[in-house]
């Protein structure tokens, strides 16, 4: 007797119909074109989760370089000043400051500046 998982079939096939919610036309609702459809979706989710980091980090050294700039100086002498100078604070939380808070980035700035020209004289 030919067994064919029945309900177990249709439970799997259910489930793919369910998650291809939202999308157009046959792709939401026949099996085989919804599978394809959330196979390249689940690619695209995958790849994308690494592509938002490198983006997320873009945007950050912009926002720092403008606001580094308009104190008077490049993103990467900053950067190197605040390795210079020992500062801890990544990237994120320094783009932060850049947009929200001048005063506490001016600081920054002029500790930058100070390790910069205390590197300067040690060598």
């Amino acid at each position: 007797m030919r067994v064919t998982n029945a309900p177990a079939s249709r439970k799997r096939r259910n489930r793919t119909i369910k998650a291809a919610k939202g999308f157009r036309m046959r792709r939401s609702k026949l099996y085989r074109y919804a599978a394809d459809a959330l196979d390249h979706g689940k690619q695209y989710a995958y790849r994308d989760r690494k592509t938002k980091k490198r983006n997320y980090r873009a945007l950050w050294q912009i926002r720092i370089n403008a606001a580094a700039r308009a104190a008077g100086m490049t993103y990467s002498r900053f950067i190197e000043g605040l390795k210079a100078a020992k500062v801890a604070l990544d990237r994120k939380v320094v783009a932060d400051l850049a947009a929200t808070d001048a005063a506490a980035f001016g600081d920054l700035i002029k500790l930058a500046q100070q390790a910069l020209v205390a590197k300067a004289a040690k060598v």
